[in-house]
């Protein structure tokens, strides 16, 4: 019997045969991957960071994606894979731009000629919010729980398998970006009265 350079894996799913030819840089491998699997992390990513952040984003994930391809064990779909990463990927960029943030305005809060309330600023921002807007006040965490129960129709212990947390945190944390979300909105609409 003829021997073959070409390994063939048993088992795990389907998409596998996609991830190897991706690993061996086929022709038109990763453009298939992209093609297949790019609209649905744009949109998570332009839920999770916002519109101006989520293209490059996008880059940034793919770019994570043909590095980390060979972690791809096909022990589920490689779309649910993609999800995972993008998801880790945004919330890393979530948290180091909260980390930025905070060092930038890091002297407001003790400065005694800053003048108005935060509950102010954010009334005159609501004015003019759509869901959009609101989910970007939500905390990193509570936006990703949001996101992807809410938006994505993740079951909470997908949301919890994703982001690293438990069912109950998921729970939680959908509940409080829900409050929250109702009244920043509530308080768009009261705004916008005449």
């Amino acid at each position: 019997m003829p021997s073959s350079n070409v390994q063939v894996r048993t088992g795990g799913h389907p998409d596998l045969a996609l991830a190897e030819r991706c690993r061996q840089d086929a022709p038109g491998a990763f453009e298939e991957l992209y093609r297949l699997n790019a609209p649905r992390l744009f949109g998570l990513a332009y839920r999770l960071v916002g519109p101006q952040e989520a293209e490059d984003l996008l880059q940034e994930i793919f770019l994570a994606a043909h590095r980390k391809l060979s972690l791809y064990k096909g022990d589920s779909s490689l779309g649910t894979w993609l999800f995972r990463l993008a998801t880790n990927q945004c919330l890393d960029y979530l948290r180091s731009k909260r980390a930025r943030l905070a060092l930038l305005t890091e002297g407001f809060e003790h400065d005694p000629n800053a003048r108005g309330s935060s509950a102010g600023a954010i009334v005159g921002v609501v004015e003019r919010m759509d869901l959009g807007r609101a989910l970007a006040l939500l905390p990193p965490g509570a936006r990703a729980v949001f996101v992807l129960h809410d938006v994505e129709g993740c079951e909470h212990r997908e949301v919890a398998e994703h982001l690293g947390i438990s069912d109950g945190t998921s729970k939680s944390q959908l509940h409080k970006a829900r409050m929250r979300l109702r009244s920043l909105l509530a308080a768009a609409r009261t705004t916008e009265r005449p």
